[in-house]
């Protein structure tokens, strides 16, 4: 089981999934370098098409992406018996929902409150839910975020906007293989009487990482 600790991280060992980093101050690991050099390669001999390529990370990138954890955000804001749920078993709510599938297999949600703020990280490679958030973004793949986020979590998310009172409690998830993780960010206030769609439009993908806030309805937050 992972544990979380304050300030600090949470983490299960090489042993349990993770197989490799990111080569120093890359955004791409060696496996993704291998890729892309593989794919030119076949591209070049005609044996795959670009253009299936670049719809595959267009579905991944918007359709299959963010969109899809800002509505199960919205459905935990919305709805407590559902917020139960994801928060005891979140695979089987975000299930419920159609979001399901390769990288999404084992899911743990973790919730913001007025005194714990959460930041989910890979420190071996880039595992990450895709069904509900998309493809990473490049930062999260980095070599500095990797580290960066365990050794100065507080540093990290000034770097991103962030900053929390000394109270509150920074928790510091680290997705594996064998379990990726999915934040509930804390609903923004006068929000309470608004659909699901609305609330879900204030959902951001970096609020689900816990490199960033929810819009406000008023405003705008990073993407």
């Amino acid at each position: 089981m992972t544990h979380a600790h304050p300030d600090d991280h949470s983490h299960d060992g090489p042993e349990h999934g993770h197989h490799h980093g990111g080569p120093g101050g890359s955004g791409l690991s060696a496996n993704e370098l291998r890729v892309r050099a593989l794919q030119s390669l076949l591209t070049e001999k005609g044996y795959i098409d670009p253009g299936a390529l670049d719809e595959i990370v267009e579905t991944y990138e918007t359709r299959v992406g963010p969109r899809n954890g800002a509505r199960v955000v919205a459905r935990a804001w919305a709805d407590p018996a559902y917020r139960e749920w994801l928060l005891r078993d979140a695979t089987g709510a975000i299930a419920s929902l159609g979001y399901m599938g390769r990288q999404g297999e084992h899911m743990t949600a973790v919730e913001n409150t007025d005194s714990v703020h959460n930041l989910v990280v890979c420190t071996l490679c880039s595992c990450y839910p895709w069904p509900v958030l998309g493809l990473p973004p490049v930062w999260y793949k980095s070599a500095p975020y990797r580290s960066r986020a365990v050794r100065d979590p507080r540093g990290v998310l000034a770097d991103f906007g962030i900053a929390l009172p000394a109270g509150v409690q920074v928790r510091v998830w680290d997705s594996t293989a064998e379990m990726r993780y999915l934040v509930i960010p804390r609903q923004p206030p006068g929000t309470a009487g608004l659909s699901e769609d609305q609330l879900a439009a204030l959902v951001t993908r970096d609020s689900m990482i816990g490199t960033g806030q929810p819009r406000s309805p008023e405003g705008s937050t990073r993407p």
